[in-house]
């Protein structure tokens, strides 16, 4: 099902922890201490070694988190056929699906089709694929996420540039007359959450500065604390 519209009303930061960085064997752990400490939804990395150089998870995995945590599953779909595959992930119980421009040969068919199933269609581009690639999409698009890292690992440096291209989509979508709430993924840190939110940015993804932390609860409200500074 789409998610509650209240996860991304107003001027708020909504944090979604990546299970990316967290431990593989200790999953159920990590959700749940994700979700005790206030992170609005739980961001998972499918990645196929086709699309990016790494292989990550898949729907068993998706339909194993649905049933150990009640927050909303954002799944970011680094694969080379979403378009073929998006059912998958759909069945298993993701809320969100994000899919990316360069992979997508009919995307507007794969947006309608998440949204179809009752879940909320996301859209991507990688750092160096023009922003002008989405003006056709975002119309149809709950969610368009920056990805702010080349997309394949985590604990990647974040790309300076890519406060500007939050910039750049926030007047896109303003000039299409769609309101699609932006997110960011890649290098998320108490550093660069204010600029990314103050850039028009709401939703912020964060996996090493998270569950790297020696104190996760604590690393994900100061990352809350400092993207909410700059609203």
């Amino acid at each position: 099902m789409s998610i509650d519209p209240s996860v991304f009303g107003g001027e708020r930061v909504v944090l979604a922890p990546s299970i990316l960085a967290a431990d593989f064997t200790r999953l159920a752990e990590a959700v749940s201490l994700a979700e005790e400490a206030g992170a609005d939804l739980v961001h998972v990395d499918v990645m196929d070694g086709c699309f990016v150089p790494n292989v990550t998870v898949g729907p068993p995995v998706v339909r194993a988190l649905k049933r150990v945590t009640s927050l909303p599953l954002d799944v970011h779909l680094m694969v080379a056929d979403p378009d073929g595959t998006v059912e998958w992930y759909l069945d298993a119980g993701a809320d969100i699906v994000t899919v990316h421009v360069e992979a997508s040969t009919h995307l507007h068919r794969t947006l309608g089709a998440v949204k179809e199933a009752g879940a909320s269609a996301g859209v991507t581009l990688n750092p160096a694929t023009p922003v002008h690639s989405l003006r056709d999409a975002v119309g149809y698009a709950d969610l368009v996420l920056v990805m702010s890292v080349n997309p394949g690992f985590g604990g990647q440096r974040f790309i300076p540039r890519s406060v500007e291209r939050v910039r750049e989509i926030a007047e896109l979508c303003a000039d299409e007359g769609a309101a699609p709430v932006i997110q960011v993924d890649g290098g998320i840190d108490v550093a660069t959450a204010p600029l990314v939110v103050e850039a028009g940015a709401r939703v912020l993804v964060a996996g090493n500065a998270v569950f790297g932390d020696g104190d996760p609860a604590a690393a994900l409200a100061a990352i809350r604390q400092a993207g909410e500074s700059a609203l």
